[in-house]
């Protein structure tokens, strides 16, 4: 039998795991080993599975990698304990290098989303010269960004965390909760496969999540007093920024898209007729947007 085409051998994904310090991260991966690479970092309630439709679309150009945070989907999720920083947003971002260096990535573009964004903004932060370029899907980085509504009961629950306010923030890992991220903002719901939402619960269920979970939203005000590093780095260094963003989003508002042409004026905004999970919609579009981006604004590492 003849040995597969070359590019079709690189458009199919590879479903792995490594070990980073003492927890098993898993992750997805696809594209040419030589292939300039996006790194994939996906937000709450989800996983690398967000990526799943985009992935093959991009691999034939472009070598993908697309880990679960700890704590989420396939990757490890040891217990939250008291005193412990294993769940906060720095933490998660040093893993996050620690995986980059496991793997050999020395230069890499960044697609963020939800909690992607100050994970891999403090990677950024913390190695800029390894960063290409960003693309942000709903991965905010301003105060404008937040959308009031949503953001009202994080914001509460982070500066006073009573029963009242923790049994609120415990509400957003609800499967109520996770499918209204999926369906808002969307119009035609037909489009939406509901082996989504079912994943992110059936996962969010396991024993121990709702503490993980609380830990990271309790956390989340790390992320907001960076929000001026972050645009200072935009400034400083000028990268290459790309938002591809549902305009439907009521967590991380469209405001917060065209804020990035503050810092980055030759950043390109396109808002996408769709919600919080754009991928779940528009991968094919997304898919053409990032590869035309990288392709003008990328050159291939050395």
């Amino acid at each position: 039998m003849a040995d597969a085409p070359r590019h079709e051998v690189h458009q199919q994904v590879h479903h792995r795991t490594i070990t980073v310090g003492e927890h098993e991260i898993f992750y997805r991966e696809a594209g040419d080993p030589d292939a300039p690479v996006l790194l994939l970092l996906h937000g709450f309630p989800t996983s690398s599975h967000m990526f799943r439709d985009l992935i093959p679309l991009l691999a034939g150009r472009f070598r993908l990698i697309a880990p679960d945070h700890l704590g989420f989907g396939y990757s490890a999720a040891p217990p939250a304990r008291d005193g412990d920083d294993t769940y906060t947003f720095a933490r998660l971002a040093e893993l996050t290098a620690g995986f980059t260096e496991a793997l050999g990535l020395t230069r890499f573009a960044l697609y963020v989303q939800d909690y992607g964004a100050p994970i891999g903004l403090r990677l950024a932060l913390a190695h800029p010269e390894r960063v290409t370029a960003i693309i942000t899907q709903n991965g905010n980085a301003y105060r404008e960004g937040l959308g009031e509504a949503a953001w009202a009961p994080v914001l509460a629950y982070i500066a006073d965390p009573s029963p009242e306010n923790e049994e609120v923030a415990r509400g957003f890992q609800s499967p109520e909760s996770i499918r209204w991220q999926y369906t808002h903002g969307v119009a035609d719901q037909s489009l939406l496969s509901p082996d989504a939402w079912h994943h992110d619960i059936a996962l969010m269920s396991r024993p121990g999540q709702s503490a993980v979970q609380l830990r990271l939203i309790g956390d989340y005000g790390s992320n907001l007093g960076l929000y001026p590093a972050f645009q200072e780095y935009f400034r400083s260094s000028q990268v290459p920024l790309l938002a591809v963003w549902g305009a439907h989003d009521e967590i991380f508002v469209p405001e917060g898209a065209t804020a990035f042409r503050r810092d980055l004026p030759e950043a390109e905004v396109h808002l996408l007729p769709t919600g919080h999970f754009a991928l779940e919609t528009h991968a094919a579009p997304i898919a053409d947007l990032i590869g035309d981006f990288l392709t003008r604004r990328v050159a291939a590492p050395a």
